[in-house]
């Protein structure tokens, strides 16, 4: 089955954005993990019973209107959609300012009963709270009895503290352009390093954390080397995200990621992904039902419109297309 999965990180890893995964050909983040995708999906696959949180939401303070981008709250919704009837309990985690979006979506694929919603506490709550709280918080909501795995995808992370990053920019969260948008985002990353051996109570059976991401800034991105990150991505040197996860997942398009952790997980327990999944048009269509009640923004233009990191909707939906022979 190696191959398939091999073939299908292939798929999703064209950086169809240029955003530099393979700026120097030898050490990049590209191939920084390269065995990383599989073992994620095999690490849920293999599960007997797996439970999922999903944490997603991007926000960018310069779109019209500043809102969260389409990057990350599709391809969770995608996961929810397909993981589900394959017998793999999701929950959805994100900020209030994605909670129309995701609730727009469940409910236009059907999903909004089965499938809960988690808010974040708001970066001003987050303040007054340890991680212990923070995770108190999200554990008494999430819906779901037996949390195996933390993903988060298209999920800004803060950035490295040691002296190469200047003092001002150090553990905040940024854009790709550099924008610090520390105080508009919750501090999802405390709910991963509350995951980390280290913070767990004695007898505490820890999550498996997979960050997926596309840019540097990502959670799950401290994985990789600061300086391969700052090598190869312009700036990446003061966005570089330092939250890792056990397992990374870069992708061109974090969606992308999503799409093929979803199909590496139905081939490895021998099921085919319904085709309406992998139904560009079908697709199109829940994300402009997105747009419309969150608003969402492409992440790139800054507008809100059914598309995603600056692409036109051929570009970007052609990986459901070529999906489908490896999603058997």
């Amino acid at each position: 089955m190696k191959p398939t999965l091999d073939s299908l990180r292939d798929l999703i890893q064209n950086d169809i954005g240029k955003r530099g995964l393979r700026t120097d050909p030898q050490r990049n983040l590209v191939n920084a993990c390269p065995d990383d995708f599989a073992a994620s999906c095999q690490s849920i696959a293999e599960r007997p019973a797996p439970g999922l949180a999903i944490v997603t939401g991007f926000f960018i303070p310069t779109a019209t209107p500043p809102a969260g981008e389409t990057d990350g709250p599709l391809g969770a919704l995608f996961l929810a959609r397909a993981l589900g009837p394959l017998g793999i309990s999701v929950v959805l985690v994100t900020d209030d300012f994605c909670v129309r979006a995701l609730e727009a979506g469940l409910a236009e694929c059907g999903l909004r009963k089965t499938v809960p919603l988690v808010t974040l506490p708001t970066p001003v709550q987050a303040r007054d709270m340890s991680d212990a709280d923070y995770w108190r918080f999200f554990d008494e909501r999430k819906g779901i009895a037996d949390l195996t795995h933390l993903i988060a995808i298209e999920r800004v992370g803060p950035s490295h503290t040691h002296d190469n990053v200047p003092a001002a920019n150090r553990d905040r969260c940024h854009t790709m352009r550099g924008r610090d948008i520390t105080d508009f985002m919750s501090p999802a990353h405390r709910l991963f390093a509350r995951a980390d051996p280290v913070a767990c109570a004695p007898g505490w059976s820890r999550p498996i954390t997979i960050g997926i991401g596309d840019g540097g800034n990502e959670i799950g991105m401290g994985k990789i080397p600061w300086n391969v990150i700052q090598r190869n991505i312009p700036g990446g040197g003061l966005v570089a995200c330092r939250v890792p996860t056990d397992h990374l997942v870069v992708a061109g398009v974090s969606n992308w990621g999503a799409y093929g952790l979803a199909a590496g997980v139905a081939h490895l327990r021998g099921k085919r992904l319904d085709a309406a999944l992998l139904d560009p048009v079908r697709e199109r269509e829940i994300l402009e039902v997105m747009v419309d009640a969150g608003p969402l923004v492409d992440g790139v233009t800054g507008q809100a419109t059914a598309t995603v990191d600056g692409l036109t909707w051929e570009e970007y939906a052609g990986v459901l297309v070529k999906i489908r022979p490896l999603a058997a």
